[in-house]
């Protein structure tokens, strides 16, 4: 999911203080070397990472970094490509759902000895599961954002409900959106209802739900779909129900950010976005769960992976260890969220942080992974196929939950 962007004169101030981190850095590399890094970045981030890049040459005098920026659309389909013409750079940093299908490539090198445990220790555990693999770890988690509700202050106001008194479970939540559709005219909740040509808005927002009912979307294993249960029956009627009532929109996403909808659900990103220029005066709130279920949200973000093709996998992976020590800098000066409790609990950077973005980093201990299947974006799209003919009414919510376990199982059985 895309980052956020800040102005570049923030960046430059906060990157003027001094660089902290919680744990010993990792072994300084050996005489010296050129590592290539390939990212999707640009913008502040861009810069911010180009700054940090700096830092580490002059701690560092026998590296150079040598930063690469390769358009998101084109990022992962260079690497793969690369793979088999072994031309790989050292280090990519890209999409987390990305990973398994970079390890598809057979050239992932294993960071865990190369990174001190107090490192991996403090990362969110959920954050690791894109990169475990049989003891190692592909990947390091270098950014962080998770989903959590915004809504229109005015047109709550309008219909006559507290802004300061949000809704907090799907009760609350149905109640709020039907009396201000009746009050505004304008739908109180928009969720995702058409697939698109990826699926993964519908999916990556479902999760959610179905999370919060209880449910899982795949088996622990990965191997057969899970959603088709109590759970899964609970969180898709749910959505039918908002649809249904009119207090959701059936239509292309975007309802909410134009003013034509009241709330919705959304990344940490939007907060950066709108933080200078917001479209209309809002507020953030955890998503509403049900009363009997459990607080839950999805996380995105990028990590960082160290290719086997690597003229030196231990300067790459010192380097990488190195930036997971800037987490604090790096979090404060994009707008990224933690990636390490010890930094999202922190006065530091609690003390900075903007007050609308609080529910987003309340909510990174209950965030879940999605599952780190290489075949995952097939999967996302024949799902949320399915969770459209729901809420189109043209399939009951039993008869489109068993046809998307029907379809998911056979990807997940093909393997590709």
């Amino acid at each position: 999911m895309r980052p956020l962007r800040v102005t570049a004169l923030l960046a430059s101030a906060l990157l003027a203080a001094t660089a902290c981190g919680s744990s010993q850095p990792a072994a300084t590399p050996a005489g010296p070397t050129e590592l290539t890094v390939w990212h999707y970045w640009d913008g502040a981030n861009a810069q911010t990472f180009q700054t940090l890049a700096q830092r580490y040459e002059q701690q560092h005098q026998g590296v150079k970094l040598k930063l690469v920026n390769v358009p998101g659309a084109e990022l992962l389909t260079k690497l793969q490509t690369a793979a088999t013409s072994r031309t790989l750079p050292d280090v990519a940093i890209g999409d987390l759902v990305w990973v398994p299908r970079l390890a598809q490539t057979g050239r992932l090198a294993d960071l865990k000895p190369h990174i001190p445990a107090a490192v991996w220790s403090d990362i969110y555990p959920e954050m690791l599961t894109f990169g475990s693999a049989q003891g190692r770890q592909l990947s390091i988690p270098v950014s962080a954002n998770t989903l959590a509700m915004m809504y229109n202050t005015d047109l709550v106001k309008q219909a006559g409900l507290d802004p300061a008194r949000p809704p907090r479970t799907w009760e609350e939540l149905r109640q709020a959106a039907k009396t201000i559709l009746d009050k505004t005219g304008k739908p109180g909740f928009e969720l995702f209802t058409q697939p698109g040509d990826n699926g993964e808005g519908v999916t990556w927002n479902f999760q959610v739900t179905l999370w919060q009912a209880g449910g899982e979307f795949l088996t622990a294993d990965n191997t057969k779909a899970a959603f088709n249960s109590h759970a899964g029956r609970k969180a898709l009627t749910f959505w039918s129900d908002l649809v249904k009532d009119g207090s959701s929109p059936l239509g292309p996403w975007g309802a909410f950010e134009k003013g034509a909808a009241a709330s919705a659900q959304e990344g940490s990103w939007m907060v950066g976005i709108w933080k200078d220029k917001p479209p209309f005066p809002f507020a953030t709130a955890a998503i509403p769960h049900p009363a009997d279920g459990k607080p839950a949200t999805n996380m995105g973000g990028e990590q960082a992976v160290v290719f086997d093709t690597s003229k030196d996998v231990k300067a790459a992976s010192a380097f990488l260890g190195w930036f997971a020590d800037q987490n604090l800098e790096w979090s404060k000066t994009t707008g990224f969220l933690p990636t390490r409790r010890s930094i999202a609990e922190s006065g530091d950077y609690l003390s900075s942080l903007d007050p609308l973005t609080k529910p987003f980093v309340d909510a990174l201990p209950t965030a879940r992974a999605r599952p780190a299947s290489p075949v995952y974006p097939k999967v996302s799209l024949a799902f949320a196929k399915q969770v459209e003919q729901a809420l189109h009414g043209r399939k009951s919510v039993e008869a489109a939950l068993a046809d998307a376990e029907r379809e998911v199982n056979e990807i997940l059985a093909a393997g590709q």
